[in-house]
């Protein structure tokens, strides 16, 4: 038997599975499950090699796909809305194309169906390189360490929910050999096979991750997709705009 991922399962109703980005955790989500799992049941999962999910040396699309649907066919759901930001959005697209049966919508969070040739996390991985290597006891220094390499206050903020206290020191809960080593994957993409699947793509107006030039790749794998721009807000857009975020993605599913 395949190991299972960390997951917490809240409320009654239709099945919400929310699936973040790449060196985050369920808790990245928090303010999405905390506002559905009112009217919807939210499945929240940990992805390998993140949070408290089991670590492995190897991270592709189709196994992290693999991964959420053993959760999903573990708790015997059906008919479920995925919601995924960034890495998560195509773990959530690889997975229609691995399950289509258990899906029945699709809310992609800032993420185009397509291989990204640019590199935007050197500085990050120095960073986490550097806290591994430096073996800091105190949260203080490790953010201390992390400022070195990356300039935005966000971004450390975020990185920081990721360290627990060891035996002997801090250590990160996601595994960065692993990330470091299949980044090239994480980027990557393989189209999908065109799905039928109600899909809506909600894009932070001030990011670059998906623009105009991504329509034709989106098209040609999603027959029924829809667009959504949430202004004035980034790549984080349900950090930074949650009420907005989530207006959108009820008015998706009802």
């Amino acid at each position: 038997m395949s190991q299972l991922l960390n997951y917490k399962l809240e409320g009654e109703g239709h099945t919400i599975v929310l699936i973040h980005g790449l060196f985050g955790s369920m808790d990245n989500l928090g303010l999405l499950a905390r506002d559905l799992k009112h009217d919807y049941q939210v499945l929240s999962l940990d992805l390998r090699n993140h949070g408290q999910s089991f670590h492995s040396e190897q991270h592709t699309y189709e196994l992290m796909a693999q991964d959420v649907k053993n959760v999903i066919e573990h708790l015997g759901l059906t008919d479920c809305i995925l919601v995924g930001h960034s890495m998560g959005g195509k773990v959530a697209m690889k997975l229609c194309d691995l399950a289509p049966n258990l899906i029945k919508q699709l809310i992609v969070l800032d993420m185009a169906p397509v291989p990204y040739q640019v590199s935007r996390h050197d500085n990050v991985f120095s960073g986490l390189k550097s806290v591994l290597e430096q073996k800091p006891k105190h949260r203080k220094t490790a953010m201390e360490i992390l400022a070195q390499h990356i300039d935005l206050e966000g971004v450390r903020l975020f990185l920081g929910k990721s360290l627990y206290s060891g035996e002997e020191h801090l250590m990160w809960r996601f595994n960065v050999e692993s990330l470091w080593n299949n980044y090239s994957d994480i980027t990557g993409w393989q189209d999908i096979d065109k799905t039928d699947i109600p899909t809506m793509f909600i894009k932070g107006g001030e990011s670059d991750y998906l623009t105009s030039e991504h329509q034709p790749q989106v098209q040609r794998q999603f027959r029924h997709a829809k667009a959504h721009v949430i202004g004035n807000t980034g790549h984080w857009l349900h950090a930074e705009k949650p009420s907005e975020v989530i207006r959108a993605i009820r008015k998706f599913i009802t």
